[in-house]
């Protein structure tokens, strides 16, 4: 049965936590990093008491409480260029985050820390914690080598040579800390075991994937204009996310097959976004594509509910080839049919829902475009398609089976019923007081699905 969780009226200040974990994060903000923000929700749900540490989004707080969760925000590091920049910005976003442990341990002390890469910096953090007793959970969002491999091709010169090594050592020493991995994917467990030398068994699969009960289309606010076709990207813009390949697809359509009906819409941010807003205006496209930059729940769901068809411009790389595409799933679980290059494990993700081509050929890509467009019948197949692999095979429900039963499993808890996760209560509008969609009222979600109106 589940432990107790404490005396009647909270703990006394400095008391010991042993359901206590702290999670770290330092790539994006909780609660935009989705997927962390699931993990928070599902350890709430089990009795679990749960800190987060994180970089603040624009506009945070230093402090917030949301659902139970405490997060702890620092100000970010500037903007990183050059190896020495990304040498500062990882060293500043270590002391922050370290230095916000002791708050954290000052309040409540916490029995665990996960620690969400990239970086693979923050093993030193938890063996200096495992004094304290606390324990290192690692949870693997990223391939660091692969990521320079990706961006920098094979290391030629010394210095590429020294960096490629030392991502590779940290890569080693995270895996070797850790009391647990969880990979988000099988060829990410893979990697765990054969490079990482760690033991089967102690690597669990915990795939990025939605709340579908949460996650789903409603009517629109703004919806597209009747006569359009809107496609859609969200997600990163680094070097290694192929979104300019966004950009040369629209010119193919737009000036070259004379495509003028059809829009893109770009949510995220990143390295590179400048750099895309300047092609999009070098390649007269400023009518045909809208940059949101960095885009909260409300605006996604409303982006990805008018939208007809989703991009996932990845190219084949080595990091992108084996890692799971959280934009792949939430098309999906707004009924997108998406075009892709040829990744094994998006391909895996997308099912009957994804159009697969070579990857880099621009006018492959535009010809499954296209086809979308002018293949009604297609799109609401593959639109339907979609929302039901999501929803069946990939939600995030039993993902935090599986998630849950990793700290189950460290704190010795029994679960006869098993875990529980919070069920969506039955809605006819979302919470920004859209309608839902009702999926179903089968002919109303077709009609939905063609004119996303």
């Amino acid at each position: 049965m589940v432990r107790p969780r404490g005396r009647r009226g909270g703990r006394r200040r400095g008391e010991h936590g042993a359901r206590h974990v702290l999670i770290i994060v330092q790539n994006l903000p909780v609660p935009l990093d989705r997927r962390v923000w699931l993990e928070c929700q599902a350890l709430r749900a089990n009795g679990y008491d749960v800190s987060v540490i994180c970089p603040k989004g624009p506009g945070d707080p230093g402090r917030q409480v949301i659902d139970a969760v405490k997060i702890f925000k620092y100000r970010p590091a500037p903007e990183a260029r050059g190896l020495f920049g990304f040498a500062l910005e990882f060293a500043y976003s270590w002391m922050r985050t370290a230095a916000l442990t002791l708050v954290v341990w000052r309040q409540c002390r916490f029995a665990f820390i996960q620690a969400c890469n990239p970086p693979d910096t923050y093993w030193l953090l938890a063996l200096l914690w495992r004094i304290r007793g606390v324990r290192f959970v690692f949870d693997h969002h990223d391939l660091n080598p692969e990521l320079f491999l990706s961006r920098f091709g094979r290391p030629r010169t010394l210095i590429q040579r020294a960096e490629f090594a030392t991502l590779s050592w940290l890569e080693r020493m995270t895996f070797r800390s850790a009391e647990r991995v969880i990979s988000t994917n099988d060829s990410y467990r893979e990697i765990a075991v054969r490079r990482g030398g760690r033991d089967p068994e102690d690597v669990i699969v915990v795939r990025s994937a939605p709340d579908t009960a949460v996650m789903r289309p409603s009517y629109p606010a703004i919806p597209r204009p009747a006569d359009a076709v809107e496609l859609v990207y969200l997600g990163i813009m680094g070097p290694q996310d192929g979104v300019d390949t966004v950009l040369y697809v629209m010119d193919e359509l737009v000036h070259n097959r004379g495509r003028r009906d059809v829009h893109a819409t770009l949510m995220g941010f990143g390295d590179s976004q400048q750099d895309l807003r300047r092609l999009a205006s070098d390649l007269r496209l400023e009518e045909h594509v809208t940059f949101t930059g960095r885009a909260d729940r409300q605006m996604v769901a409303e982006n990805l509910s008018r939208a007809d068809i989703g991009l996932c411009p990845d190219l084949k790389t080595p990091l992108n080839d084996v890692s799971t595409m959280n934009k792949t799933m939430e098309y999906m679980a707004f009924a997108l049919p998406s075009v892709s290059f040829d990744l094994v494990e998006t391909i895996f993700s997308g099912g009957e829902a994804l159009l697969v081509v070579p990857t880099g050929d621009i006018a492959a890509f535009s010809d499954q475009i296209e086809r979308l467009i002018d293949d009604k019948r297609l799109r609401l197949t593959m639109a339907r398609a979609a929302r039901a692999r999501v929803s069946e095979f990939l939600d995030w429900q039993p993902q935090a089976q599986s998630y849950v039963g990793v700290y189950d499993a460290l704190t010795g808890t029994e679960r006869p019923s098993g875990v529980t996760y919070p069920d969506a209560p039955e809605r006819t509008h979302d919470e920004w007081g859209n309608r839902i969609v009702p999926l179903g009222d089968e002919a109303e979600f077709n009609r939905f699905i063609l004119e996303r109106r």
